[in-house]
């Protein structure tokens, strides 16, 4: 299925001008919050004097970089899967142009909602939304807490130890290029990552759940699928975060913490909490309602600041507004949970492969399949331990699969639950 010479120079021609205009369209620097706010924030609350933020987004205008994007997407064929994927990439960025122009208002919460979705949507079409699923982890989760939780090890890491053992890990894997972590005095979050890039915030504690859902999460899913499509000879864009990739990649970033036993409790409970207070937001709840649901949830004052910012970043604060990628967590990961069980059931694991060549969605994968087949597109460079290992993947699918068409109330010796259940154990 080669392509002919001309005809990989003009989509490598067009590949380079969508990477041109999209490394400098910058979504969260963008609409970043000045760091004064948590303190003015803070202080006032403290003095029961609640004060909602006044944040002005400021840039220049992205109307023609918009335009340059629909232009190009309109002389691309949408049947053909490599210049399709062109297509979307660049009709993606397009609107992530216009939600940035408009920043602050009430337009750019609609195009957020068309880029991420809302809470309301339901899990791969079915019948079980967002708000479903996070209701049940929340729900676990105060059952876990009230009854069963078990007492660990909970060691302050702090972050210079963080530093070295994460830079140490990751060379382990991305032995060809350079992906740095460094302390940062000034950062507001725990943590933030790009692709070549890990930030801890100083005089921060890290349990070892936090460092391993850095490592697995960030680093050996998003950096790692950058880096790799960076490396492809045609398809640049594959090393881009389009918008349109969110979901695929923060799925498989948390499938990534789920195979590697990095996920804990907290975490989903953290996940589900920012869904239900996006839900809130677009219901009409404010900044403070929001700041207020999360310090309820035994946050703590900077957590809940910071879990709130990222609801409202970019979007008014009075209500009926979010910033609504944090949707994606859930629902993705059931996808990518399912798009890699059904490849094992269908003896295809090599797309789970592809899946990490670069970042993409799990429609791209199967669609750009044959490229990859026939040395159009690279196999990926770098890879997650846990993926290299395939056989012992292959043992955690296989009993996925299997245990899923079980129901508890259907054990052979299922009575005995019951009797549990009566006696109240």
């Amino acid at each position: 299925m080669g392509l002919d010479k001309s005809a990989e120079e003009r989509l490598a021609k067009i590949d380079a001008q969508i990477v041109k205009i999209a490394k400098d369209i910058k979504v969260l620097s963008r609409l970043s919050w000045p760091s004064e706010c948590q303190s003015i924030f803070l202080e006032r609350w403290h003095r029961q004097d609640p004060w909602l933020p006044e944040i002005s987004y400021q840039g220049e205008s992205l109307a023609g970089s918009a335009r340059a994007l629909e232009d190009i997407a309109t002389a691309l064929d949408p049947n053909d899967p490599l210049e399709a994927f062109l297509r979307a990439t660049a009709l993606s960025y397009m609107e992530v142009c216009r939600l940035l122009d408009c920043a602050g208002t009430q337009q750019a919460s609609d195009i957020s909602c068309s880029l991420y979705g809302r809470p309301g949507d339901s899990l791969s079409g079915g019948r079980v939304h967002n708000i479903d699923a996070a209701r049940h982890f929340l729900d676990v989760s105060a059952q876990y807490h009230a009854q069963a939780a078990l007492r660990e090890s909970d060691f302050c890491l702090p972050a210079s130890f963080v530093q070295q053992e994460m830079t140490r890990r990751i060379r382990e894997v991305i032995d060809g290029h350079d992906v740095a972590v460094v302390v940062d005095a000034n950062l507001v979050s725990k943590a933030a990552a790009g692709a070549t890039r890990v930030r801890l915030r100083a005089g921060t504690c890290f349990s070892e759940y936090d460092l391993e859902q850095l490592l697995q999460h960030e680093v050996f899913v998003h950096s790692l699928t950058a880096l790799n499509g960076r490396e492809q000879r045609l398809l640049r864009c594959l090393g881009l975060g389009a918008p349109r990739t969110t979901g695929a990649q923060e799925g498989l970033a948390t499938f990534a913490e789920l195979v590697t036993g990095a996920i804990d409790i907290a975490r989903m409970e953290r996940i589900a909490l920012r869904i239900m207070a996006v839900d809130m937001a677009l219901g009409g709840a404010d900044f403070i309602d929001v700041f207020r649901f999360f310090l309820e949830t035994a946050q703590t004052e900077l957590e809940s600041f910071n879990s709130a910012m990222r609801v409202f970043r970019g979007m008014p604060l009075t209500g009926g507004a979010a910033f609504t990628k944090d949707t994606v967590y859930l629902h993705s990961l059931m996808e990518v949970h399912t798009f890699f069980r059904w490849a094992l059931a269908h003896q295809r694991l090599e797309l789970c492969r592809h899946f990490f060549s670069g970042r993409m969605t799990i429609g791209d994968t199967l669609r750009l399949e044959p490229y990859f087949c026939d040395g159009t597109l690279s196999e990926p460079r770098y890879l997650p331990t846990w993926m290299t290992r395939t056989n012992g993947l292959a043992g955690y699918l296989a009993f996925s699969v299997f245990a899923n068409q079980i129901r508890i109330e259907e054990l052979g010796e299922g009575h005995r639950f019951d009797e549990l259940e009566e006696v109240g154990i």
